[in-house]
Parts: structure tokens; sequence; C-alpha cells
């Protein structure tokens, strides 16, 4: 994806001309790709109320970028093996990110401007933190069906010492119900199936002769099922473990294996009449998630705007997308258009060029208004 640069400047004779400018700056050496910014004629308010609301929206932007990057994450999460399939579902109004930031354009039912500004943020907030409780509550809900399903399956799978052996074993391999006698499982590695064969009648006094059969195999070992007095267990399972022959304990439960396998189509049927709808959620409040995310990027700029260049309001907003290899030719031309605007951000900048090792985008103020909007919204391990 891609990140932009949302900027500001105060309109010359007309906010056309301020566009103009930057159009011609930043035209050579393919510096960014640029676009107009529309923000309606918002209710100002008071000074007061502009200052104390500049600190509340970059609070709130922080939590709904958040927002928006968890449930993008989640989506990635959701899909799995389709995680190539994320970015396509990752839409704002059903059109990729980069065309709804690009043409960008106040949703006036969702956001009225009629409201005063402490208003709207207060709408986002309420909207954005109603996304976040729904996302913990249906992530909580999946996960538990994913994770109790994944236990299930992860039982069937792996070493014949720990697997489940439930879907190997058949009624006919045991001796049942018997007082005296009992079937035993034991595992034994393939490089000692001869030893097993030789000395298994011998490794205590009660086993019935050629009993053993071989029941399963892995890539390692062999599962083979033996017989012998019940009395002659422990005897058994001893000297076993002095030849490397692993005594399973087993004991064949046909309603409990019965039960098992049912509790695991069950947890299957489950999670697949869950995925559509849970996708379905994620991309329709990742759509409402980062649409409103947008409009806290036009709040700010707007008080941001009216704070730094006074009333009456009189700027122009302006999204450019910073080629990768020239954004820091892309700040000096910036700089130049705007240094007369603010002298205290000039002699931050003249600092940091001074000062070797000062990254100069650390400070993040510019003689301009300006904020960065992210897209690279995955994590992708």
């Amino acid at each position: 994806m891609t990140e932009f640069w949302l900027i500001s400047a105060p309109g010359e004779k007309t906010c056309q001309q301020t566009w103009d400018k930057l159009v011609a700056a930043t035209r050579g050496n393919n510096l960014s790709t640029n676009n107009k910014f529309t923000i309606p004629d918002l209710k100002v308010g008071t000074l007061d109320v502009l200052v104390g609301l500049s600190d509340e929206l970059a609070k709130l932007d922080a939590f709904v970028e958040s927002v928006v990057k968890k449930v993008a994450q989640y989506m990635a999460d959701v899909l799995e093996d389709s995680r190539d399939k994320v970015q396509e579902n990752l839409l704002a109004n059903g059109v990729d990110l980069v065309t709804y930031i690009t043409r960008f354009q106040w949703d006036m039912a969702k956001y009225p401007i009629k409201q005063s500004l402490k208003n709207i943020s207060e709408i986002i907030s309420k909207q954005v933190t109603q996304i976040d409780n729904d996302l913990k509550a249906r992530a909580s809900a999946y996960n538990n069906l994913k994770g109790n399903l994944q236990n299930l399956e992860r039982k069937n799978a792996g070493s014949l010492l720990t697997r489940s052996l439930a879907d190997i074993v058949k009624k006919e391999d045991f001796v049942l119900d018997s007082e005296y006698l009992i079937t035993m499982l034991v595992v034994v590695p393939k490089a000692n199936y001869a030893d097993w064969q030789k000395t298994y009648e011998t490794l205590a006094e009660m086993v019935v002769p050629r009993s053993t059969n071989l029941l399963f195999e892995d890539q390692e070992s062999g599962l083979f099922s033996v017989t012998l007095f019940r009395k002659a267990i422990d005897d058994f399972r001893h000297k076993a473990r002095e030849y490397k022959f692993m005594v399973r304990d087993f004991q064949y439960n046909e309603e409990e294996m019965k039960a098992d396998k049912e509790e695991m189509t069950r947890l299957s049927t489950d999670k697949k009449k869950q995925f559509g709808p849970l996708v379905r959620w994620l991309k329709v409040n990742f759509s409402e998630a980062f649409i409103a995310w947008i409009h806290v990027k036009a709040l700010r700029v707007f008080v941001e705007s009216v704070l730094r260049y006074g009333l009456p309001v009189n700027f122009q907003a302006m999204l450019l997308q910073p080629s990768k290899k020239n954004m820091k030719k892309l700040r000096e031309v910036l700089y130049d258009l705007y240094k007369h605007l603010d002298s205290s951000a000039a002699a931050i900048i003249d600092a940091s060029m001074d000062i070797p090792g000062l990254n100069l985008s650390q400070q993040e103020y510019y003689p301009y208004v300006y904020y960065k909007i992210d897209c690279n919204l995955l994590d992708f391990k």
C-alpha cells in the first residue's frame, strides 16, 4: 500500500492560487501526486474550544487508527490461507483505499456539518468505540471456536505417542468385557520391530502368546496390540519401557469416541457457519472505521488550520502522495514554499539540518499543517 501527506496552507488571494503554487513546485522531478482535499464549511466555535479539541482529536486519531488496523489484521487472521484476498476485502465505501482518500468527500449524512466540531468528534468516537467493542466480542467467540477445533485436530495428528487413537483402532482389535484379560496398545519404533516380536511374550508372565497385531504405522513407529492378564499390567509396562516400547494409556470406549467425533463435526460446522457472516461484518466495519478515520484527519486539518492561520477560514487542504525515492526532496520543496508561515518551525528545521543524526521526521512539525495517512495497515508475519 502507500502513505499520504495531508497538508494545508493559507489561501493566497484565492485558494486556487495556493493549489497552483503547490502543483508548480512539485511538478518537476516526480516529487508527488497531488489532489485537492475538500473539507466543507464546518462550524468554527470559540478559540478555547478549538485549542481543547486539537488535543482531543489527536487522541481520537490514534484510537481510530488502532481500530482500523485491528479490524484489518483480524480480517487477515480469519481468512487464514486466503491472505492474498485480504486486500480486496479492505475497501472504503466499495472502493480501494487510495481511491477513497484521493476522492474524499465529506459524508454529510453520518457527520452533519450543522453540528459543532465537538459533537462531530463525539459521534465518531461513539461509532468507533462500538466497532471496537463488537470486534472484541466477535473475535473472542470465533477464536474460542477455532481454538477448540484446533485442539481436537491436534489430538488427531502428530506422533503415535501423543495423538488420539480413536480414529485408528476398531472394536475387534480388543478383548472387551473380560474379567481377567485386557488388550494393551504399545508404540514400537520401526527399528525395534524385530525385538518386539522376539520379546513381547516374555515381558511379563501372563502375556497371551501370538496375540500381537500391527494396527497402524506412521513414519517413525508402529502401534501394536497385545493381550495379557490384568494382574500383569504393571510388570509388562515397566519391562516394556526398558526396551523402548511405550505402552499407551488407552481404554476402548465407544461412547467417548463417538462423542469426540460428533464434537469435531459440530465445531467444524459451526466454524463454517460463522465464517461468512464474520467476514461480511469485518468488511462493513472496516469500511466504517476507515471512513471515520479519514474524517478525523479532515477535522484535525480544519482545526489546526484555523488555529494557525486565523479567521476568517481561508486555507487549501491538499493531499500529496510522495514518490518514495523523493520524500526528502519533497520535504525541502515544501519548506521553501511555506517557511514564511512560521519562523519557529523554520528554526526547528534549520536546527535539524545542522545537527547530524537528528531525524527531521521525528519533529513532525512544519511551517504548514501536516498529517500523515499511512495505508500500510497489515502486519504480515
